[in-house]
């Protein structure tokens, strides 16, 4: 197949490159050429700004694509350049979690609507983040009903190649001995690691499977849980303050329930089958 890549130079929209390359597709990436890329001639390259509408429509004149695969469709403006500018027979939005307006234990897709949800045209700066990714939904949604289409609800990313360094957080702040403020350790948060994010956006590209659909590995881990395998890994105790720096999990418990992938095919690893090798990854990093 012929793919477009938006945004695949950082972080998991590299794994999911590599899979669409081992899956034997033609891959154009389309980045603003602000980043450098490990691709060499494996792919096809349009330097241009997706936020600009003139731009893409020049940049892909009469170009067509089997699948377009989106990581950095912010808003419902950016699905609405994108889309007039660029024909596909199939389009892929990196959603988030953060759609949901009220995240909790055992989230399913039907907790957000994007049909249902009132459509606003807007950009990245017009709103919070969660709001925007909604809107990115609902434009994808209702303007483009005929459109074969997949929204991808991930819960947070993470890996040692995560540039956040939210979970790294906790990590550093107990090897450095540094307090940190955090709501509740009973907390259950859930995680999706990086390279299986971008395998998985590369899996569900070559799929007939449509609408909303969370992505995440299975289980959930308490925030305690982390802090106690770091103290052990590292000797020190965290240093727990409400005059620390605002951890960055801090914000309520949630995780999603995965069974429209598992049913359509796609298996998850478990949350803990990854989660603590990587934490003693990152206190090793912590130390140095």
């Amino acid at each position: 197949m012929k793919v477009l890549v938006i945004g695949g130079t950082r972080f998991f929209g590299i794994h999911m490159v590599e899979a669409l390359l081992r899956n034997g597709h033609q891959v154009t990436i389309a980045t603003r050429g602000n980043a450098r890329d490990g691709f060499g001639d494996r792919v096809q390259r349009v330097i241009v700004d997706r936020t600009e509408a003139e731009a893409l429509k020049s940049a892909f004149h009469n170009q067509s694509y089997d699948v377009i695969c989106d990581n950095i469709a912010y808003s419902s403006l950016d699905v609405k350049y994108l889309l007039e500018a660029v024909k596909c027979k199939r389009y892929i939005l990196t959603s988030s979690a953060s759609v949901y307006p009220a995240l909790g234990i055992g989230t399913v897709e039907e907790d957000f609507c994007p049909l249902s949800h009132p459509l606003r045209w807007c950009t990245r700066q017009d709103d919070t983040y969660d709001e925007i990714k909604r809107q990115a939904e609902c434009a994808l949604f209702q303007v483009y009903p005929e459109l074969s289409s997949a929204a991808v609800r991930f819960l947070y990313v993470t890996g040692t190649d995560d540039y956040t360094k939210r979970l790294y957080f906790y990590a550093e702040h107990i090897v450095r001995e540094k307090p940190m403020k955090i709501d509740d350790p009973r907390e259950e948060i859930a995680f999706i690691q990086s390279s299986q994010a971008g395998d998985f956006l590369a899996w569900i590209a070559e799929t007939a499977v449509v609408g909303p659909v969370n992505a995440g590995s299975t289980g959930s881990i308490a925030i305690q849980e982390i802090l106690d395998h770091v103290e052990a890994g590292a000797g020190k105790k965290p240093i727990l303050s409400q005059d620390g720096e605002e951890a960055p999990y801090n914000g309520g418990e949630f995780s999603l329930i995965v069974e429209k992938a598992k049913e359509a095919g796609y298996h998850f690893s478990s949350l803990r089958s990854w989660i603590f090798e990587l934490l003693d990854q990152y206190i090793a990093e912590a130390g140095r």
